[in-house]
């Protein structure tokens, strides 16, 4: 069996930064007072929902939201590989480390959405070709933060006596959240992450929970040191909206907590029914965080 590291399930929030700059920082301030343990940014140059409508850079704006908040782990969920040499996520990394206090969630994930490349002109191999770069980004970023000086000779990024100065505040490195679906990629979470983040109806994620187990295995791993994580995004399942009310919410945690998740990423629903939020953050969160009949905080 698999346990939460310390029996206590996380909740996060992931805002889409479509809207204006003070909107943005005062939802999250609000957020982190509510007592949400984590908060998000996608990474994207337009929203997945029409190419025609603003947005600001995912690093750059998280780096403004890092000194705006105090509490809260902050991350980009997640980072696609096909925007940055490796080397230059890396120093966004530890700069925004150092900019928050040492609160940076560092997310990657290989990059997906095709048409945001073809617009912007940015290449997009095919799968077998992005999860090798993938996998080469993330040997380079774990070992670049992890030591003072690296070299490192891929086929696809090279480093060459790299210093890591300043390094970043959390020792060795920020944790690795790492998004995955497929087998190949849960290889790569089980020997680099710290959190593993995926979305699917909850028999899927239990499936994938249960082969990354076992590839942890495979390698000597404790399954228990890596964190599952899943995501809820407003557009992907409108028709299972946990914030339709507290008894769908505590419903919904409970299938994916029963499913073996122990981290809650959700994006919120509209401004104007922020009310419900609230009270599920202020009646119902302290609860969910510890009481085993919402689901189990274990995986097979």
């Amino acid at each position: 069996m698999v346990e939460s590291t310390n029996g206590t399930r996380l909740f996060g929030i992931h805002t889409i930064q479509t809207m204006p700059w003070p909107e943005l920082m005062r939802q999250w301030q609000w957020f982190e007072e509510l007592g949400f343990d984590s908060l998000w940014l996608p990474d994207h140059f337009y929203p997945t929902a029409g190419r025609d409508r603003p947005m600001f850079e995912a690093w750059t704006a998280l780096a403004g939201l890092a000194v705006v908040t105090k509490r809260a782990r902050i991350g980009i969920l997640v980072s696609s590989n096909t925007f940055r040499h490796p080397a230059l996520l890396a120093k966004q990394a530890v700069t925004v480390d150092h900019q928050s206090g040492g609160r940076l969630e560092l997310g990657i994930g290989a990059g997906w959405f095709v048409e945001e490349h073809d617009t912007f002109g940015l290449d997009f191999p095919e799968t077998r070709t992005l999860v090798d770069r993938y996998a080469e980004a993330i040997e380079l970023i774990d070992t670049y933060l992890c030591n003072d000086e690296s070299s490192f000779d891929g086929e696809h990024y090279q480093l060459s006596g790299a210093f890591n100065r300043p390094p970043p505040v959390q020792r060795p490195r920020p944790p690795l959240v790492m998004g995955a679906h497929g087998p190949r990629m849960l290889k790569l979470v089980a020997r680099y992450a710290d959190t593993w983040n995926s979305f699917a109806p909850p028999e899927e994620l239990r499936h994938r929970n249960d082969q990354l187990t076992a590839f942890c295995e495979e390698i000597g791993r404790d399954p228990a040191s890596v964190k599952r994580s899943m995501f809820y995004g407003v557009r992907q399942s409108p028709e299972d909206d946990p914030w339709q009310s507290i008894d769908a919410f505590t419903d919904y945690i409970g299938q994916y907590a029963e499913a073996g998740m122990q981290e809650f990423v959700l994006q919120p629903p509209p401004l104007e029914r922020f009310g419900i939020v609230e009270r599920i953050a202020s009646d119902i969160l302290p609860t969910l965080r510890h009481d085993p009949a919402t689901g189990r905080t274990t995986t097979s």
